[in-house]
């Protein structure tokens, strides 16, 4: 066994989004990304949100160079690739993940502002 620490992906809907990336503004260890393709992330994405391409062959390598200790909120277009993101990164030892549920549809649907 390598640690009794239970890790679990924390589905939030994009008000609470909202509020936790408020909350965290000027907090260097809270990161938001967007694991869309780069020509989606042109289109709108949430700002101060990094890129990281779930689509690219080289995703698994480039989740292993981000810091584990840090806190993450994954989105992408739908929910679908974010959640998958996060479940990789949850198996390769990160612990503070949260996946934005219904991605950036959802959360332009309820008005919230992206760059």
């Amino acid at each position: 066994m390598f640690g009794s620490k239970s890790s679990k992906i924390n589905d939030i809907v994009p008000e609470e989004s909202y509020e936790l990336i408020n909350g965290n503004k000027d907090n260097p260890d809270f990161i938001i990304l967007d694991v869309r393709t780069p020509g989606e992330f042109s289109e709108s994405h949430i700002e101060g949100s990094e890129l990281l391409n779930y689509q690219s062959s080289d995703f698994k390598d480039e989740v292993q160079k981000l810091d584990k200790g840090k806190t993450y909120l994954v989105y992408c277009r739908s929910g679908i690739r974010s959640a998958a993101s996060a479940d990789i990164m949850i198996k390769s030892g990160f612990e503070n993940i949260y996946n934005l549920v219904g991605g950036i549809m959802g959360w332009e649907s309820c008005g919230l502002p992206v760059k």
